[in-house]
C-alpha cells in the first residue's frame, strides 16, 4: 500500500497514523523481525526501519548506542534488506520507510540501491544527512521506482527554505519536533505546533510529526493541531534494552505502541 493512501485510510477513520521507528539488528535480526511484526500488529501504521550506521548524526544517545550494538554485531545493510524481502515474502503487508545516512547508498551506488529497496518492498526512503541543495540526484532516481521521498522540516526552517521543500517532497513531510536530535522528551515544544501549522499552509502532503514523541499526551497534542500522525522510536529501544533477554519485552513494546495510537485522535 502506498503511503498516502495508508495515511487518508487512517485519518478518514479520524485517527493520525502511528510510524515506529526501529533500527535493524539490534540485539540481532532476528529480534528486529520479531519487534516490527509486534509493531505492526498493535497499532503500527507504517513502520520505519533504520540502517544501522557508525555516525547518525540526526539521533540522540538512545539511537547512537543501538547503532553501534548493531554494528558490533555485524549488522550489513545487505543483511537489513534481506530482512525486509522476508518480511514480505511471509505477507507482512505494513508500508515500510527505510531510513539511512547518505553514505551507504552512494557507496552501493545510487541506482543500484534504489533497485535494491525497491525489490525487497520499500515505499519510502528517508536520508537525514542529505540536504535538499544535494537531492537532486535521488528525487531525479526515485522517478523510476515507487518509492518517496520523505523530506524533514525543523522549527528553525524559514518559510522560504519551507516551500522549496515541500515543493519536491513525496509521500509525507517530516516535521521535526524539536532543535536536536532523536530521544524522548517530555513535552511538545510552541514553535512544533506551529511548524505543522505552516506546512499545512504551504502544501496538501500528510505532515508527519517525530523526534520526542514517548506519551499518548504528546501524540493528542500533535494530532489536534493538524499533525496526519507521529512518528516515535527512542520510547522504544528505552524498553528494550532493559530486558536482558530483549524478546521479553514484546508485550510491552506492543502496550507502549498501543498507547501511542490511541493519543492519535484528529
Amino acid at each position: 500500500m502506498r503511503l498516502m493512501d495508508k495515511i487518508r485510510e487512517e485519518n478518514e477513520k479520524g485517527y493520525g497514523v502511528h510510524m515506529p521507528h526501529v533500527y535493524m539488528g539490534d540485539p540481532n535480526i532476528e529480534f528486529t523481525e520479531k519487534i516490527v511484526k509486534t509493531m505492526a500488529n498493535n497499532g503500527g501504521d507504517i513502520l520505519e526501519v533504520g540502517i544501522p550506521f557508525s555516525d547518525p548524526v540526526a539521533d540522540g544517545p538512545t539511537f547512537q548506542e543501538v547503532c553501534q550494538r548493531a554494528l558490533e554485531n555485524g549488522t550489513t545493510p545487505h543483511d537489513c534488506l534481506d530482512l525486509i524481502k522476508r518480511l514480505r515474502v511471509k505477507g507482512f503487508e505494513t508500508p515500510i520507510v527505510l531510513t539511512t545516512y547518505f553514505n551507504i547508498p552512494f557507496n552501493m551506488g545510487l541506482k543500484n540501491f534504489l533497485k535494491n529497496i525497491s525489490e525487497a518492498g520499500v515505499q519510502g526512503i528517508i536520508i537525514p544527512n542529505l540536504p535538499l541543495e544535494e537531492a537532486d540526484l535521488l528525487l531525479d532516481a526515485t522517478r523510476n521506482y515507487e518509492i518517496n521521498v520523505i523530506l524533514q522540516v525543523a522549527p528553525t526552517t524559514t518559510d522560504a527554505r519551507l516551500k522549496k521543500i515541500v515543493d519536491v517532497a513525496t509521500g509525507f513531510i517530516y516535521a521535526i519536533n524539536v532543535e536536536g536530535v532523536t530521544g524522548a522528551r517530555n513535552s511538545i515544544e510552541k514553535p512544533t505546533l506551529d511548524l505543522i501549522k505552516r506546512v499545512k499552509s504551504f502544501s496538501d502532503l500528510p505532515v508527519l510529526a517525530g523526534f520526542g514523541v514517548s506519551e499518548a499526551r504528546h501524540a493528542q497534542i500533535l494530532s489536534k493541531c493538524g499533525a496526519n500522525g507521529v512518528i516515535a522510536g527512542s520510547v522504544y529501544a528505552n524498553i528494550y534494552q532493559k530486558y536482558s533477554e530483549p524478546v521479553n519485552s514484546l508485550d510491552s513494546i506492543a502496550e507502549k505502541v498501543k498507547e501511542i495510537k490511541s493519543g492519535c485522535l484528529l
